[in-house]
């Protein structure tokens, strides 16, 4: 039996009601959106975490203003042709079809034009990606290996040895108000304002590193070190998992990385038993100390020797190479015996 058409007019105006209670139910949740968590997920987020570090800035506005609005436009333009198409070529419209299968300009139009877009597309992704590889200076050295199930880290310049960080149990989370599944007990600990260089590798499987405020996500292989960089705008907490499905507990292998003011982080590595001294310049330095006291054997400017085995006399040392000396004073010739008197 068909439908009335007072029926159907209420079915479509509760269609029409529907459709506009979601959309008006959408953008009332617009400032929701706009309160995005610092450094964490937010609970129904639609876009990228919000930005802590240059690099994810850029990776912003190749999001947000390069590929968004292309997308957004192919799509409006394949719909449209949709649309048209059904309504321009159905077959009450045009009850009888055209007979040709080819046109020359329209397969030369949807050739070139998405070869332009790519190439568009491609000037800043490849700036982007130059950005990546093109690391300043790195004021900290973080090596970050991944096992199976956690993370280890380690201070090579700092003399910070290699620590174990584990996800929390969640009862602790909980107590300590910290996202379960994303705190750790042992977090990286990084200054603010600062470029930290991280060396990345693995000891069993495939891991991958990925921090969503910094904008990275980096492969930790076993057997190759992978090397990407951040560098922190602001003091904070910040969250990051393992990206790549390494086995049962993948799902339990959060990354805590917690950006601290340079004093903070100076007490922390003294915590840790390390030194803000570089082992390089410590070893150096004590070199030159032991050297300075003439401990280390070799010869001291200006040192002598004296004893038994030196026959009593003083024997002036070496120069090292490294310290001028006024030239040696030419020696003079023994004066002449005074002829015999005659």
């Amino acid at each position: 039996m068909g439908m009335g058409t007072g029926a159907r007019g209420t079915l479509k105006g509760a269609v029409a009601t529907a459709v506009l209670g979601a959309g008006l139910a959408i953008f009332s949740a617009a400032p929701t959106w706009a309160q995005d968590l610092m450094g964490q997920p937010t609970p129904g987020g639609i876009g990228l975490q919000p930005a802590a570090s240059p690099l994810k800035h850029d990776a912003h506005f190749f999001h947000d203003v390069i590929l968004l609005p292309i997308i957004t436009l192919i799509t409006l333009l394949v719909l449209g042709l949709l649309v048209w198409i059904v309504i321009r070529y159905n077959k009450r419209s045009n009850p009888t079809p055209a007979r040709w299968s080819h046109n020359t300009t329209i397969e030369i139009i949807w050739t070139v034009a998405p070869v332009v877009i790519l190439l568009f597309i491609s000037l800043f992704s490849f700036r982007l990606l130059f950005a990546y590889h093109d690391m300043p200076e790195p004021d900290v050295t973080v090596k970050v290996t991944g096992n199976q199930w956690n993370w280890a880290y380690e201070y090579p310049d700092q003399s910070v040895s290699e620590y174990i960080s584990n996800m929390l149990p969640e009862d602790e989370a909980r107590a300590r108000g910290v996202p379960y599944r994303l705190a750790a007990d042992e977090p990286m600990v990084v200054p603010v304002g600062k470029t930290v260089r991280l060396l990345i590798t693995a000891a069993d499987v495939i891991h991958s590193v990925g921090l969503p405020a910094f904008g990275l996500k980096t492969d930790a292989i076993p057997g190759k070190v992978n090397e990407t960089w951040f560098k922190a705008e602001r003091t904070g907490v910040f969250y990051g998992q393992c990206s790549e499905l390494c086995g049962v507990d993948h799902a339990f292998m959060p990354i805590q990385i917690n950006v601290v003011t340079q004093a903070e982080f100076e007490r922390w590595v003294a915590s840790k038993g390390g030194s803000m001294t570089p082992p390089a310049v410590a070893a150096a330095g004590g070199t030159a100390a032991q050297a300075q006291a003439g401990t280390t054997g070799a010869p001291v400017v200006g040192q002598a020797t004296t004893g038994p085995e030196a026959g009593g006399t003083s024997i002036p040392t070496a120069q090292t190479a490294t310290t001028p000396t006024a030239p040696a004073a030419a020696a003079q010739p023994a004066p002449a015996a005074a002829p015999a008197a005659q």
